[in-house]
C-alpha cells in the first residue's frame, strides 16, 4: 500500500508522517543524534487527602514511588493548613496545624504535619508544599467548615469556610512564619531550601471564595513570610486552573510591576510559575472518548501567556496538577466517563500527553521542570471502584508501571520518529480520533544504554487489531546489545486484568492478593542478547491497542 503523507511536524530534528492504517508501522531511532535533555517531568505526584500519606497503602505507595527516580520526586497536597482532628476522608483533610486560645492568641500545632513531611522526607522525597487552606480560626466565613461529601454529589459542596479570605492577614502571615521557620529547625535549611511552595490552589474558580486581588494580597504577605523565615526558600503560584490565562497573566503581571501588599514596594517574589492542565473524557454511546487534546491546549495557552514576560523565561514552570480529567475522587459508578482509569487506556494516554507535554515545551523554550500528576491512592475503598489513582489497596493499577518505565529512561533525548504517529498540531486541533491509533515514540539514551518508548494510543476505548511495530535503532557503535522489553497491555503488567480473571472479587484471598501485587510490578517481558545488521538494530514489537513498550538496549561499555 503505498504510503500517503497527510501531516508533517518539524520540532528541532523531530520529524512525523501519518500513513495507512494497514500497514507495518516503522519507527527509526538514532542514538547519536541528540536533541537535548529529556528532563523527568514524569516525577511529580499530588493528592487532595493529606492524611492518607501516613497511612499503610500511603506509606507504601510513596515508597515505590521514591523508587521511580534517580533524582527526588516531588508530593503535592491540598489541605495542610485545614483545621480538624486529621481524619481522612474524601476531598478532605485536615492538620489542625493553627488554633486559637480564649484570647485569640495562636497555638500551633506541628504534630500531623510533621508527619506527612517526614514520610516524604524519609523517602528522599520532596515537598512541593501547597500553603493551604484556611484555618478555621483565621476564615473570615468559618461556618460551615468540615463537608461531608461523597462521590455523586455537587462538586461545590466541598467549599466551605477553608475557602475563604484571613480575617487578620498578619496573623495569618505569623503562621506561615512560623511554620517555615520550624521546618527549617526540623528538616535543616539546606533541605528546605531545595522544596518548591506554593501559595493556594485554583483561586480563580471554587477554591478562593475572594476577589482576585484578595487572592493577590494573600500571596504577597504568604510570600514575605515563607523568605523572611528561610531568604533561600523558593516559592510560586499561582496555581490556577487550565483555562485561566486571563488569572495567570493578572497574576504575573501584579508579580513584576503591581503594588505588594505586605512590603508596600513594587513586586513580588517569583520562583516558579504554576498552573492546571486537564483533559475532559466523555461518554458517547456507552463508549469513553478520552480529551487529551482540551489538556494539552491547557497547556499551549498558558505556555503563550508565559511566553509574553521576557524576564520571567528561565523561571521553573510545574504543571502543579496535569490529568485526563478533573476529579480524582469521583468513580466511574457516579461519573461512568472515568472508567478509563483501571485498565490500560490510562496508561497509554499518560504515555501519549507527557510526551506532547515535552514537545510543546521545546516547541516554546519553557522551563518546564515538572507536571504533577494528580493521582494516589484511596485508603480502604473498594477494589477497583475506578479513582483516579496510582494503587487500589496496595495494588498497583497498570498506569503506575508507566511512571516505572519513564524512570528507566535516560535523560538525553535523541532523535526518533514514527510513520504513525500524530502530529502534534493535529491532536491539538482534534485529539486522535481518526481511523488509526497514534502509534507513538520517544528515545533516550545514556553512554551505555538506550530506550525506546512506544504506545499505541486512541481517544476512543473501543478494540482494534493489535500493530505490528518494526523498531530500527542506528547509531550504535556496539556490534552487540542486552534487549531487555517491558510492556503493558491486557495480557502484560496488568493487575487490573488478573483482577477480572479473578471473578472481580470484593474480598480478595491473601493468594489473590498476593498474585495481584506481583502482576501489578513491571516485569521484564523479553531478555535476550540482539545483535545488529549492518550497523542497526532491528526490534519487532506487537502493540495491542492501548498498549505501552518500552525497549532498553545495554552495551557491555559504551553503546
Amino acid at each position: 500500500m503505498k504510503k500517503l503523507i497527510i501531516g508533517l511536524l518539524s520540532i528541532g530534528s523531530l520529524v512525523i508522517f501519518k500513513v495507512g492504517y494497514g500497514q507495518q508501522a516503522k519507527v527509526d531511532v538514532n542514538i547519536s543524534q541528540e536533541l537535548g535533555q529529556l528532563p523527568r517531568i514524569w516525577s511529580w505526584f499530588g493528592y487532595d487527602e493529606p492524611n492518607y500519606t501516613y497511612m499503610k497503602d500511603g506509606k507504601k505507595l510513596l515508597t515505590e514511588l521514591s523508587e521511580l527516580s534517580p533524582v527526588p520526586v516531588y508530593v503535592r497536597t491540598h489541605s495542610l493548613l485545614v483545621t480538624g482532628d486529621g481524619t481522612a476522608a474524601l476531598k478532605w483533610g485536615s492538620t489542625n496545624i493553627y488554633t486559637e486560645d480564649s484570647q485569640g492568641n495562636p497555638v500551633y500545632n506541628w504534630n500531623i504535619v510533621d508527619s506527612i513531611f517526614d514520610t516524604y522526607v524519609k523517602r528522599g522525597m520532596k515537598p512541593l508544599a501547597e500553603i493551604g487552606f484556611m484555618p478555621e480560626a483565621l476564615s473570615s466565613h468559618p461556618e460551615p467548615y468540615r463537608h461531608h461529601w461523597k462521590p455523586g454529589d455537587k462538586y461545590s459542596d466541598i467549599i466551605t469556610g477553608w475557602a475563604y479570605p484571613p480575617k487578620d492577614y498578619n496573623k495569618w502571615a505569623e503562621l506561615i512564619y512560623q511554620w517555615v521557620k520550624h521546618c527549617v529547625s526540623r528538616y535543616g535549611a539546606k533541605e528546605v531550601s531545595s522544596w518548591y511552595w506554593e501559595v493556594w490552589n485554583e483561586a480563580d474558580g471554587y477554591y478562593w471564595k475572594g476577589t482576585q486581588e484578595e487572592f493577590f494580597k494573600l500571596y504577597d504577605y504568604t510570600a514575605s513570610a515563607v523568605k523572611r523565615a528561610l531568604p533561600t526558600a523558593r516559592i510560586g503560584g499561582p496555581n490556577t486552573t487550565g483555562g485561566a490565562m486571563k488569572w495567570l497573566d493578572a497574576f504575573l503581571k501584579h508579580c513584576q510591576f503591581g503594588r505588594n501588599y505586605a512590603t508596600g514596594k513594587i513586586g513580588a517574589p517569583l520562583d516558579a510559575i504554576l498552573f492546571h492542565a486537564k483533559g475532559s473524557p466523555r461518554l458517547k454511546n456507552g463508549t469513553v472518548v478520552m480529551g487529551i487534546s482540551s489538556q494539552l491546549h491547557n497547556v499551549e495557552n498558558n505556555f503563550k501567556v508565559i511566553k509574553q514576560y521576557p524576564a520571567l523565561k528561565d523561571l521553573p514552570v510545574i504543571l502543579g496538577e496535569n490529568d485526563p480529567e478533573g476529579c480524582a475522587a469521583c468513580g466511574m459508578a457516579t461519573d461512568p466517563q472515568n472508567a478509563y482509569r483501571n485498565g490500560t487506556m490510562y496508561s497509554s494516554y499518560t504515555a501519549a500527553s507527557f510526551a506532547r507535554i515535552h514537545e510543546l515545551a521545546v516547541s516554546y523554550n519553557v522551563h518546564l521542570i515538572g507536571a504533577v500528576t494528580w493521582a494516589f491512592e484511596f485508603e480502604n475503598q473498594p477494589w477497583f471502584y475506578g479513582f483516579r489513582d496510582l494503587a487500589t489497596n496496595g495494588v498497583d493499577k497498570p498506569v503506575l508501571n508507566v511512571f516505572r518505565m519513564f524512570g528507566k529512561m535516560g535523560t538525553r533525548q535523541v532523535f526518533a520518529q514514527s510513520d504513525h504517529q500524530y502530529a502534534l498540531q493535529d491532536i491539538l486541533k482534534s485529539g486522535v480520533r481518526g481511523a488509526q491509533t497514534d502509534i507513538g515514540v520517544l528515545a533516550s539514551r545514556t553512554d551505555k544504554s538506550a530506550s525506546v518508548l512506544l504506545w499505541n494510543y486512541h481517544d476512543k476505548d473501543t478494540t482494534s487489531p493489535a500493530r505490528s511495530v518494526l523498531v530500527t535503532v542506528n547509531g550504535a557503535h556496539a556490534k552487540s546489545a542486552a534487549l531487555k522489553i517491558y510492556i503493558i497491555d491486557r495480557k502484560h503488567n496488568n493487575a487490573y486484568a488478573l483482577w477480572k480473571k479473578m471473578g472481580s472479587p470484593q474480598n480478595p484471598s491473601a493468594t489473590q492478593i498476593a498474585e495481584l501485587t506481583k502482576t501489578g510490578q513491571l516485569t521484564c517481558s523479553v531478555s535476550k542478547e540482539i545483535q545488529s545488521d549492518k550497523g542497526a538494530f532491528k526490534i519487532p514489537v506487537t502493540l495491542q491497542r492501548q498498549a505501552v513498550a518500552l525497549l532498553c538496549l545495554y552495551g557491555k561499555d559504551n553503546l
